[in-house]
């Protein structure tokens, strides 16, 4: 049995990923591991590139798309190694960036997950953490990534500043988590009602509902080139996040779900039923 299964939902990224398992297979982590790609039902040819060019990876092919979240939980459901790394298709991991998220958690016993410091291509920091989702801090968070990627000289130099320093934050980007496999059962895998969006938020929360931390680990670095594929579709990628923040706003806060509701109605933004 590995120690570590790498799990990669795709979805229409064929040249991401690839580039992504060429990152992992020069830069194998030391930690025993095996790599599982789920691939939701791709129109590119992505999962007969990967059968083809990457024969040791584990494929796994749905007949639809099924999401992000219960993409993950495929591939987790099909593996049973101690830890379990959701890694977004459009990565790049450095050598021993893996490993040193593996010896984060093992260093600490209440951690059940730890995320890395994400740049983009060009070395600039995102902020892949933060404070439990609420309108307040959903707007906060919304507000600093809007000026830092608009280049905002003080906010700038404000997310480089927190992203430079480890921290225990509510959650971290689903985009490289690690996490526990018995952490990850107890608080009941990914919820799948989020296709895409706010799942990583949702599933750190229940994360630290079993009592354990969440790690923001800044030594490790990887880089994210931040969904090529969503940009080219934003009409879609727009519904896909309205119908996660409401949904979440359903589960988690649900009194603040008709003043939501209504402000997407206004904004012409409200998803159909």
């Amino acid at each position: 049995m590995t120690d570590l299964t790498i799990v990669i939902v795709s979805y229409n990224t064929r040249q991401e990923l690839d580039a992504c398992l060429a990152a992992l297979a020069a830069h194998p982590p030391q930690t025993s591991h095996e790599v599982v790609v789920v691939d939701n039902a791709s129109t590119d040819g992505t999962a007969a590139a990967v059968a083809e060019t990457w024969p040791d990876v584990r494929l796994i092919r749905t007949e639809r798309n099924v999401g992000f979240a219960a993409g993950n939980n495929l591939g987790i459901r099909a593996s049973s190694s101690q830890y379990v790394l959701l890694l977004n298709s459009d990565t790049l991991v450095p050598d021993g960036a893996i490993d040193r998220l593996v010896e984060r958690l093992n260093a600490d016993p209440n951690a059940a997950a730890a995320g890395p410091r994400i740049v983009d291509g060009a070395g600039k920091a995102e902020l892949s953490f933060g404070r439990m989702m609420s309108p307040f801090h959903e707007a906060r968070q919304k507000l600093i990534v809007k000026l830092h990627d608009a280049g905002f000289a003080p906010v700038s130099r404000y997310v480089e500043r927190i992203t430079r320093e480890p921290s225990n934050p509510d959650w971290v980007s689903g985009a490289c988590l690690l996490v526990c496999r018995e952490d990850a059962v107890a608080a009941g895998l990914l919820d799948e009602r989020y296709f895409l969006y706010a799942e990583d938020v949702d599933f750190c929360a229940a994360l630290r509902a079993t009592g354990k931390r969440i790690w923001f680990t800044p030594e490790v670095e990887i880089v994210h080139h931040r969904g090529r594929a969503g940009r080219q579709r934003p009409a879609a990628t727009e519904l896909a996040y309205r119908r996660a923040q409401l949904a979440f706003y359903a589960k988690h806060h649900p009194a603040w779900v008709p003043w939501l509701r209504a402000y997407l109605r206004l904004c012409g933004k409200l998803p159909p039923s």
